[in-house]
């Protein structure tokens, strides 16, 4: 449930994603491209 908050995942943006694939986006829309949360995840696996 987290991941899908955290994503926003429940957001209608299916079209745009059909067109030029999900992954290696820049648009804002696209919050599974972030790396902003890096730093804290490193620590978590420490």
């Amino acid at each position: 449930a987290t991941i899908v908050k955290e994503l926003q995942l429940l957001r209608p943006i299916f079209r745009q994603t059909a067109a030029y694939g999900h992954f290696g986006r820049n648009e804002d829309g696209f919050l599974w491209e972030r790396t902003d949360k890096v730093e804290a995840l490193k620590d978590l696996c420490k």
